[in-house]
């Protein structure tokens, strides 16, 4: 569970005093509790993969500000961070598996084209 994989990596990034990880792991725990405490509910991976999507796109708007206020270390320190959250998405396909994939017509389970998204 991804969950257990955000704590076994908190431990790992105090031990290596990786402070980027260690901050970031945290930040989304947080995210990721203060989700549950407020809907009484247990997050499912899904879930969480939706926070760090979240978390990502909040931070590539923060960079943007950073690089219009020349806070290059702003920059730096967002940019390491989106690195670290980006760890925890799915692996994404490249253009070649995509195409691969439309050429062979399996399009079954994909959204997009007739539901307006492309």
């Amino acid at each position: 569970m991804l969950k257990d994989k955000l704590m076994d990596d908190l431990k790992a990034a105090m031990k290596a005093k990786d402070v980027v990880k260690k901050s970031t792991v945290t930040m989304l725990r947080a995210a990721v509790k203060q989700v549950e405490v407020d809907e009484r509910i247990e997050l499912s991976d899904d879930d969480i993969i939706a926070i760090v999507v979240k978390q990502i796109k909040q931070k590539r708007a923060a960079i943007e500000d950073f690089k219009k206020a020349e806070r290059a270390d702003m920059v730096k320190q967002t940019e390491a961070e989106i690195a670290v959250l980006e760890t925890y998405l799915p692996e994404q396909l490249s253009n070649e598996e995509v195409v691969a994939i439309h050429r062979k017509g399996d399009c079954s389970n994909w959204r997009g084209f007739d539901e307006g998204y492309g």
